[in-house]
């Protein structure tokens, strides 16, 4: 993974475990490979850090990981930008009249995905653990479970997104401006 090592050494000290922290998750033992590109790039995709993603996508594209994975990333971080804001206001505003009306909202990417419906299960509970919405994490989660994934899996898939996470706020910290 040299394109995301070449990243990782623009880290400033202060970041140092979050260097650590990401050559570890990546080496997930619990994930399959295509689960764990998949949650890392739609993770990098979700919070919208082009050099990561890139480092990332250069990187899958040296393992071989099939531009389906990457394809499903995508739509996976896309996707979950509308339903992250738009579940998480009909949870956080609590009032029942909003949980009956109809979200009116196209997702039909969610059930026929390019990989499996479990795998973008997990990259869509990526970008909701990202966005903290409680509602997507939930129900992500049960969906991914009934699919077949351990807890540990599950724990792995926000190990991976935690630490990109950090990753772009680190990169951006001794930037000017």
């Amino acid at each position: 993974m040299k394109n995301v090592e070449s990243l990782l050494d623009r880290l400033p000290e202060a970041a140092k475990d979050l260097r650590l922290n990401m050559q570890n998750v990546l080496s997930s033992n619990s994930l399959e490979r295509s689960q764990l590109w998949g949650t890392a790039l739609s993770a990098a995709y979700f919070v919208r850090h082009a050099a990561l993603r890139d480092a990332l996508l250069a990187d899958a594209a040296a393992e071989d990981v099939a531009p389906e994975v990457i394809d499903d990333a995508r739509a996976a971080a896309a996707l979950m930008g509308m339903n992250t804001v738009y579940y998480r206001f009909r949870h956080l505003i609590r009032k029942e009249t909003y949980t009956e009306l109809r979200a009116g909202l196209r997702m039909n990417r969610m059930m026929s995905p390019k990989t499996s419906r479990t795998d973008f299960e997990l990259f869509s509970l990526g970008c909701a653990i990202l966005a903290g919405c409680e509602a997507c994490i939930q129900a992500h989660e049960a969906h991914a479970i009934k699919g077949g994934v351990r807890e540990e899996q599950v724990n792995d898939v926000a190990r991976i997104v935690s630490t990109i996470a950090g990753v772009a706020v680190a990169l951006e910290l001794d930037q000017p401006g």
